[in-house]
């Protein structure tokens, strides 16, 4: 209704660049970045004082993964005016965008000197020193967070999601106190959910952490747009156009630089473990996940006009060698700032990629591909404990997990056919009990030879992002592999969900 009320007045009074503003935002509270940067930019051709669009801009270029563009941005809005904290903060984010960790510590640190009762930002400074492998500041960070504000239920699952953090007795009666509270409601309900069910595990009483893990989830699932029969319709339409012949009509097609490894396949399937390995190796340089890949599927959709799930392999297949080269090229350059060792080769481990192997192997056909596999149970239902912080939004319910699992095992499954060694697999629990053996295997795929620090992986102190951030920086142990099945009696609906992927694993079933 905003929307509409905006263009209406834009058509009698088109150079309102409160209304071009505002407008902006419409499109960018409803997903559409692109909209909002090209309004944005418009507007400030219109009216280049106007700070408060230029910082909008700034923010939503970071989102729309232009994160130099956005940080040019912030240091114009910084030279009129260093000391406002607003600018100062979007700084400290976009810096922590591009893995520029310590620089963001420092901004928040000097913000939180100023201004030591903002809750949020404390949270955020936690953020930024827990993957900078700072955890004690981090813990430190997230409980003065909850000083705060006690109904801070962000705060609360921020140090479970350290997952080497315990909470103690008081905790717990704390976290249950404000579930009772009426006004704690929205986010913080749902990761009040989340981090009581990581207590109650840590507590072994299973049977009320599943409770909670199981209203988190629900809670989460109303506020999140997933479609399983989405995915499986772009699961058909992948194995439908991207054939054999298809493959073999575009062999030498894309752009020769062989830096990406990409690390797919489920989150919370060892691809943390995976990366942190590879990124020992002096060669190699661990980055994030990076989003440009599926940044270059949502183009390829917009060529398209149209945002159905399936319709991007349609304009992929129409690419000509000259445009897959360019798609290759501008994910090599995109991706440049994420660089900062040096190194000949960095990692890609947004599992997500699992979905665009096509797109990767037209566009970057000597890039190494990976994919992180483990246990559908431990695999499915570490996903379901996860409170994401966006994305992943078929994890919140086990129904949708066990789909989605059994999508990404066939899609691979066709991929291991029509590209029979394109994709390197490493199956967890193999990991786990045979760790050099593996390790060697996975160096011998990229081409890299065997370094002796890849197996004191837990020695590495870059920057990690994901949930795993603390447990990759122990050693490898057996006793994680079998957690799921104290939560076993409960999991009815991702076994049923699984079908017969459940009962081959490791292996694929024929589909």
């Amino acid at each position: 209704m905003a929307e509409a009320l905006l263009r209406e007045h834009l058509k009698k009074m088109p150079t309102d660049v409160a209304a071009i503003r505002m407008l902006a935002e419409v499109a960018a509270r409803l997903g559409r970045d692109h909209d909002a940067v090209l309004l944005l930019s418009r507007c400030l051709e219109l009216a280049p004082s106007f700070n408060a669009a230029r910082q909008n801009y700034a923010l939503v270029l970071n989102r729309a993964e232009k994160p130099e563009e956005a940080l040019a941005q912030t240091e114009m809005l910084l030279a009129m005016d260093p000391a406002n904290p607003s600018y100062r903060n979007l700084k400290a984010v976009i810096l922590c965008h591009v893995s520029d960790y310590e620089a963001a510590i420092e901004i928040y640190s000097g913000l939180l000197r100023e201004y030591p009762n903002h809750a949020k930002v404390w949270l955020s400074n936690g953020h930024a020193l827990k993957t900078a492998g700072h955890q004690e500041r981090s813990i430190q960070a997230y409980r003065r967070a909850i000083e705060l504000d006690p109904g801070f239920g962000e705060a609360y699952w921020s140090l479970a999601n350290l997952k080497t953090f315990r909470f103690t007795d008081a905790d717990v009666a704390e976290m249950q106190r404000q579930l009772q509270r009426p006004e704690v409601q929205g986010g913080n309900r749902h990761q009040f959910e989340f981090a009581l069910g990581k207590a109650l595990e840590d507590k072994g009483e299973f049977a009320e952490s599943f409770k909670h893990y199981l209203e988190g989830n629900t809670l989460r699932r109303a506020t999140v747009m997933y479609n399983a029969e989405d995915t499986e319709a772009r699961t058909r339409r992948a194995k439908s156009i991207m054939t054999r012949e298809f493959f073999e009509e575009r062999a030498g097609f894309g752009t020769g630089a062989p830096d990406p490894i990409f690390i797919v396949g489920l989150p919370r399937a060892g691809s943390t473990l995976i990366e942190q390995i590879l990124s020992s190796h002096s060669a190699v340089e661990g980055t994030m996940e990076l989003p440009e890949i599926i940044s270059m599927t949502r183009v390829l959709r917009q060529q398209a006009g149209k945002e159905e799930p399936a319709t991007y392999h349609d304009v992929l297949a129409t690419q000509s060698r000259d445009e897959l080269r360019e798609l290759g090229e501008r994910y090599i350059e995109r991706t440049r700032i994420h660089r900062k060792q040096g190194a000949p080769f960095f990692i890609d481990k947004m599992p997500n990629n699992f979905a665009h192997i096509g797109l990767i192997h037209l566009a970057l056909p000597n890039a190494k591909i990976i994919d992180a596999r483990r246990h559908p149970l431990a695999c499915g239902f570490s996903a379901f404990k996860q409170h994401f912080a966006r994305g992943q939004n078929f994890t919140y319910s086990l129904d949708d997990i066990g789909r989605y699992y059994r999508d990404y095992v066939e899609l691979m499954a066709h991929f291991d056919q029509v590209l029979p060694g394109r994709v390197h697999r490493v199956v967890y629990e193999t990991m786990v009990d045979d760790t050099e053996a593996e390790v060697r295997r996975l160096l011998d795929y990229c081409g890299l030879p065997f370094e002796e620090r890849c197996l004191r992986f837990f020695e590495n102190d870059r920057p990690v992002r994901t949930a795993s951030s603390e447990q990759v920086r122990q050693p490898i142990f057996r006793e994680g592999l079998d957690h799921w099945r104290n939560f076993e009696p409960w999991l009815g609906p991702l076994k049923t969900a699984l079908g017969p992927v459940l009962e081959s694993y490791p292996v694929a079933p024929t589909f």
